[in-house]
């Protein structure tokens, strides 16, 4: 006889950094898990330092971070932290990015542009992360730049569940801010069996960067407007796509959004924005400042626990969104 059999069972150990505790301690409820005990501080000069409190060794290790503002800080501590894990021994790691930094900057439109979307995945990889599980990213095709398996979640059937509780759907029009989210504005309009309208940004060719005309493509007259969109940043694009409505005949507008990054003047935009509700759902956690009556966050962390169960137990992420294996 050569070699040696073990009857070991296989192990899960859940872990969170610092950037969003709240939504990670969600998910190990869902699982019925304690997050495991994690050291982590910075050196005076801002470098990280991540130590783990129990032994990791042949466990299959989920690793959840969002990235969130100070965006780089998280970053790099969540590829210490993988870092630690592969050095630890760790049978799998999958990292868990309910949102994904840098996402947006996925292609060159110009020279001498980085593509760091890629180079997100790049590092990623070379921490030693084996899986990527995901929520909504901005371009579907970042799934690809990742050298193994990438778990894409959505957060259509939550936001829209809530959506059908709360309007007519006979009064219910699907709108999409700009043209770029036509293609998820559609996926909306499927699930809730409404219409589409657009809101189509004109800009002037003597003004560098300057919208001057929003136009609605499709009837908005008398009807709810639901603008769907997978982040908002600032909130300009969309607190202009929903004045747009307004002044073409719109009797309320809803926004709905994956993330809610909220930065910069996005708190003043959706003070004094017209929208009577903004719907997000905790993928981030909502910044203090901006603490608004009108936000409704939902929580994302039943599928995304549903998901880390599939993936550890070798069943099927696609069908959480299919209803097959």
């Amino acid at each position: 006889m050569t070699g040696i059999k073990t009857t070991g069972e296989k192990k899960m150990m859940l872990f969170s950094g610092r950037a969003h505790p709240e939504l990670a301690k969600e998910v190990a409820a869902e699982l019925g898990v304690a997050l495991v005990p994690t050291t982590a501080r910075e050196f005076a000069n801002g470098e990280i330092y991540v130590r783990f409190q129990e032994s990791v060794r042949g466990a299959d290790c989920f690793l959840i971070q969002s990235h969130t503002a100070p965006i780089n800080t998280w970053i790099m501590e969540q590829l210490i932290m993988i870092d630690a894990l592969k050095r630890a021994s760790a049978r799998s790691i999958s990292v868990i990015i309910p949102f994904y930094g840098y996402a947006r900057q996925d292609k060159k439109h110009r020279g001498r542009e980085p593509i760091s979307a890629r180079l997100m995945a790049d590092l990623l990889k070379t921490a030693g992360a084996h899986r990527i599980i995901t929520m909504d990213l901005h371009a579907d095709q970042v799934q690809g730049y990742f050298d193994g398996p990438v778990d894409h979640l959505f957060a259509l059937p939550v936001l829209t569940d809530y959506i059908a509780g709360r309007v007519d759907h006979a009064k219910l029009t699907v709108v999409s801010p700009d043209a770029g989210r036509v293609r998820v504005a559609d996926r909306w309009a499927d699930k809730l069996g409404a219409p589409l309208a657009i809101v189509h940004k004109r800009r002037d060719p003597d003004v560098a960067n300057q919208v001057t005309v929003h136009e609605v493509v499709g009837d908005v007259n008398g009807r709810v407007c639901v603008l769907v969109d997978d982040m908002i940043d600032t909130g300009g694009t969309i607190c202009a796509a929903a004045d747009a409505l307004f002044a073409n005949g719109a009797e309320d507008v809803i926004v709905a959004a994956t993330h809610g990054v909220l930065s910069g003047p996005a708190a003043d935009r959706l003070k004094n924005s017209k929208v009577s509700e903004f719907i997000f759902t905790n993928s981030l956690p909502t910044p203090s400042e901006v603490d608004l009556d009108k936000i409704t966050v939902l929580s994302m962390a039943p599928t995304i626990a549903r998901a880390v169960r599939e993936v550890f137990e070798d069943g099927s992420v696609t069908s959480l969104f299919e209803g097959n294996a």
